[in-house]
């Protein structure tokens, strides 16, 4: 799978989002099949790039063949270049964590619209402590964005939402929770590759054992990295032999958030995106993120930022409604595409970007939101799935995900019944087909 970045606490937000498709691995000894990865910290909405809603596990809850599953790996690790000296630093009294797993199961469970989302991630404090983070660290975000290309607010809004600008780094054992995630039949390829690549780290004392802490899944540092992506992309950014993203000075972590953003093609001088009001009589259906326009082409249809200056790229923008054709809209660009690997779901994208501008001075959100509305459950959602594609719409997988294949049968269903067709799956449109 590919290497990503992953956090703790998650909720599933009211908002378009890539379609994920479940990767076929080979379950480790003791452990049942796994799935893709669910992954995301407060106030992040859902969901790292490889999420799959899937089915209850049949793992036994209570860890009871954990121990014969840590023995299995400890053999597995070996082969995998984990010397002996470390393994036994490591691995006695590793112990399974039901905490863990019960966040686990209960991700699915929660839902948050986009707007309460953003009112928590974009918050005046946030926004305020923001300024602060990057005033204090005005020359390393001025270095490197000199060096890498990447926005420093951007940086800097990444850094508030993972960690509240390095104030919560998480204080769990990043061994013990991905030794408890590994077991677990779910995701087990997956965290098992996270749990022999924390072991290389400690191998390599990047980092002291027990510094080795973050998330309760598996996330560290400021801007919380998986072990996969601190191997990938950290790097020493102030020079001192070591690519340090679990200490005091952010500078390494902040330096390998950018690299990361750059090494998946973040274009420099590239806006993320912008807010535009809709004009009169618009066409929802070129809401799509495969209907692409330069900003003077979306300007011609009338479509233009609230300030009615368009924007300053010669690069392809599509429009995106992410609480419909009655909440903001935003006209975005290809560093949203490259924001959405760090997390999929649109409305951590907007929150980053968003952020960024408040705290570069930007204004508040100018379009108003459906806040009548609330976010559909899990079980909403596999309804809405099963109702669309039994009515004609299918939406090709029932898997509780609203992404794009869900959105085109929400829109081919609006189209076919006289509605806006904009792709909103809400709680009236799940009223509509009962």
């Amino acid at each position: 799978m590919n290497d990503r970045i992953g956090i703790a606490l998650a909720v599933t937000v009211l908002a378009t989002g890539a379609q994920a498709t479940p990767t076929a691995v080979a379950p480790p000894s003791g452990a049942g099949t796994p799935a893709a990865l669910l992954l995301a910290q407060s106030p992040r909405p859902v969901a790292r790039p490889e999420i799959v809603m899937t089915t209850t596990a049949t793992t036994d809850q209570a860890g009871g063949g954990f121990g014969d599953w840590l023995a299995a790996y400890r053999i597995h690790a070996q082969q995998q270049g984990i010397d002996g000296a470390t393994l036994d630093r490591a691995l006695p009294g590793l112990s399974y964590d039901a905490e863990v797993i019960r966040r686990d199961r209960r991700q699915s469970e929660f839902t948050k619209t986009i707007w309460d989302y953003l009112d928590t991630a974009v918050s005046d404090a946030r926004v305020a402590n923001g300024r602060k983070a990057v005033a204090a660290n005005a020359r390393t975000l001025a270095a490197i964005e000199a060096k890498y290309g990447v926005n420093r607010h951007i940086v800097a809004a990444i850094w508030g939402l993972e960690s509240a600008y390095g104030s919560y780094r998480g204080t769990d054992s990043t061994l013990r929770s991905l030794a408890t995630l590994a077991y677990d039949s779910r995701r087990g390829a997956f965290f098992e590759e996270q749990l022999t690549e924390a072991l290389r780290i400690l191998q390599s004392g990047a980092v002291a054992p027990e510094n080795l802490r973050g998330s309760w899944a598996g996330a560290m540092g400021h801007t919380q990295f998986m072990p996969t992506s601190w191997r990938d992309h950290a790097v020493d950014f102030d020079g001192d032999g070591r690519r340090d993203i679990w200490g005091d000075d952010p500078a390494d972590a902040l330096a390998s958030t950018a690299a990361y953003l750059k090494n998946h093609g973040w274009v420099s001088g590239q806006p993320w995106g912008v807010e535009v009001v809709l004009p009169e009589g618009f066409d929802h259906r070129q809401a799509d993120r495969r209907i692409l326009r330069t900003p003077a082409e979306w300007a011609a249809l009338g479509v233009l930022p609230p300030d009615g200056r368009t924007p300053d790229s010669d690069d392809a923008a599509s429009v995106l409604l992410p609480a419909g054709g009655n909440g903001a809209a935003f006209m975005i660009f290809g560093n949203f595409e490259v924001l959405e690997s760090y997390n999929t779901a649109d409305a951590y994208v907007i929150g980053v970007g968003h952020l960024a501008d408040r705290i570069a001075g930007g204004p508040p959100i100018h379009g108003g939101w459906p806040r009548g509305d609330r976010a559909l459950t899990y079980d909403e959602r596999i309804e809405l799935q099963e109702r669309l594609t039994s009515a004609g719409f299918d939406t090709v997988k029932i898997d509780g995900r609203i992404g794009p294949l869900t959105i085109d049968a929400v829109r081919a269903y609006q189209v076919a019944t006289g509605l806006m067709p904009d792709g909103y799956a809400s709680p009236r449109l799940l009223d509509s087909l009962r």
